[in-house]
């Protein structure tokens, strides 16, 4: 449950960040979609393998 609440903490507050800067015509701080996901899987990926082999 508490997963849930914190996923939806930091949705909202994405949200309102991407609002924020699209309403102040500044560019999102963000890579392209897919290059941001494929870097949050890797640095995930990483975390694993040393908790893995250590």
């Amino acid at each position: 449950m508490m997963d849930i609440i914190l996923i939806l903490k930091a949705t909202f507050a994405g949200v309102v960040l991407g609002a924020l800067f699209e309403k102040i015509r500044l560019p999102l701080p963000a890579p392209p979609v897919f290059a941001g996901v494929m870097g949050v899987l890797g640095v995930l990926l990483g975390g694993k393998l040393v908790e893995l082999f250590m």
